[in-house]
């Protein structure tokens, strides 16, 4: 029987392992984290993260503390820990900190007395594998190690889907005898349920690339479409009409072309970061330019909304109260690393706007975290992050949608959970101060139903509401 031993008991750690665990019942699963907190929530029946169908899958792999003893007895060590964007030194602002991959790459060389396949399953940057190689080599003992890259491609909110259902499984490894064995060990774990025909084998280089290439696509088709949002409302014409009609046509296809208040999320800023750094490492700074307009469309992005709201409310918002529905960085989650909503609320707040938060899957404590702490401080485990940051005082937090609005001046709303379309505006409009303001940063609500309650409603992309021309 082969054990398979995860380190990290993450938004991809965790998921994951519970699916091997449940499609593979010959093989041993173990989910290890440092985090006492974290596998104590694993083992709980309030788990550390919300992920529509976890609570389903039925089958649990064992989360343990006991790091080193469930690494010495695996066969297989998936490494699913943090790969932060450096906040200092070279390449701070842009490259991956690989200090928890080398720190985990050296303690499975000291406690290894057997073979081990150790897979990256964490995002790194291209030949990340070369130099955890080198580490595990140079500190053997005579133990023999094959590195392999298997990249998760999953979504949240979507992630058991897209485990149980895969679009494809990427499993990069050397091109050696020894290499090509261990890619086939891996490909049969997964072949378990997945078709071989989506299980794609490759060279180690290109299965790191292929990570960082799938995400800077994806934001690359966001801030495209982002792009043209601020020329539709000049012109009167609707960005949701030109994405669905560029969207009808099969070489574009619609996905990821929905106009929004920007992109979030732990992945698509900090891979395109560390794309732009290769690049640039790499003599090409005209490549690296391309990928930092991604990133500065999304800043802008960002930006333009709370201009537009500050604006559009006599062109100042201090004092007043403004409602921010919805904080995550997108529905189905709880997930608020990098969301757009940090930005938003920081902006609002340096005009001293009074904010109201409600969000369905976010507790109040993170969202003060996240108020409160550096750019790039999410990225690393919990326990280095501030115990106790700062409250925001002009911040309150609730558990209401109506209590939120409740005598806001304007609202804002920033994530696209689905019980915003079904709200109650005619009474959320009778309970605000007046005129009645909202901005829509995700387009979620039927802006000529709630004109005609009263509101002034701004959306992203569509023709502008007559009081704001």
């Amino acid at each position: 029987m082969v054990k398979i031993c995860c380190i990290g008991a993450g938004y991809v750690g965790g998921p994951t392992m519970a699916v091997i665990a449940l499609k593979c019942p010959a093989v041993e699963v173990v989910v290890v984290d440092i985090s006492v907190a974290r596998i104590n929530a694993w083992n709980s029946d309030q788990l550390p993260i919300y992920e529509p169908g976890l609570d389903d899958v039925g089958e649990e792999p064992l989360f343990s503390t006991d790091v080193e003893k469930h690494v010495f007895e695996a066969d297989i060590i998936f490494v699913s820990v943090n790969t932060p964007t450096k906040t200092s030194g070279l390449g701070a602002g842009k490259a991956a900190d690989l200090t928890y991959w080398e720190s985990a790459a050296r303690m499975i060389a000291d406690v290894s007395k057997s073979d081990k396949i150790v897979v990256e399953k964490s995002t790194v940057p291209v030949k990340t594998a070369e130099a955890i190689e080198k580490i595990l080599t140079h500190n053997s003992k005579g133990v023999n190690y094959q590195i392999l890259s298997n990249p998760e491609f999953l979504a949240e909110g979507t992630a058991i889907q897209d485990l149980f259902n895969p679009d494809r499984v990427l499993i990069g490894g050397r091109e050696t005898p020894e290499g090509q064995k261990a890619v086939q060990v891996l490909k049969a774990v997964y072949a378990q349920w997945v078709p071989e025909d989506r299980i794609i084998t490759s060279n180690l280089w290109s299965a790191e690339l292929t990570k960082l290439t799938a995400n800077a696509f994806l934001a690359d088709r966001i801030s495209s479409v982002n792009s043209l949002t601020a020329l539709c409302e000049a012109t009167g014409a609707d960005v949701t009409e030109v994405a669905y009609s560029v969207g009808m046509d099969s070489r574009i296809s619609p996905k990821f072309l929905n106009a929004s208040v920007g992109f979030g999320g732990s992945c698509f800023q900090k891979d395109i970061l560390n794309l732009v750094y290769i690049c640039e490492c790499n003599g090409l700074p005209e490549v690296a330019e391309y990928w930092k307009h991604v990133i500065r469309i999304n800043d802008n992005q960002k930006s333009r909304f709370v201009n537009r709201v500050v604006a559009s409310m006599f062109n100042t918002v201090s004092g007043k109260k403004i409602a921010v529905l919805g904080f995550s960085f997108k529905k189905d989650t709880g997930d608020t690393r990098e969301t757009p909503a940090i930005d938003v609320c920081k902006g609002l707040l340096a005009d001293k706007a009074s904010i109201s938060i409600y969000d369905p899957q976010v507790t109040e404590d993170q969202i003060q975290r996240d108020l409160a702490m550096n750019k790039f401080d999410w990225d690393h485990p919990i326990h280095l992050q501030p115990t106790s940051p700062a409250t925001v005082k002009q911040v309150s937090v609730t558990w209401d949608a109506y209590e939120a609005t409740k005598g806001a001046h304007g609202i804002c709303i920033l994530t696209e959970w689905d019980e915003f379309k079904g709200l109650d505006y005619q009474k959320i409009y009778d309970n605000m101060q007046k005129p009645a303001f909202l901005f829509d940063g995700r387009n979620v609500v039927d802006t000529e139903k709630l004109r005609a309650i009263g509101f002034i409603v701004h959306s992203i992309g569509k023709p502008l509401d007559p009081w704001l021309t």
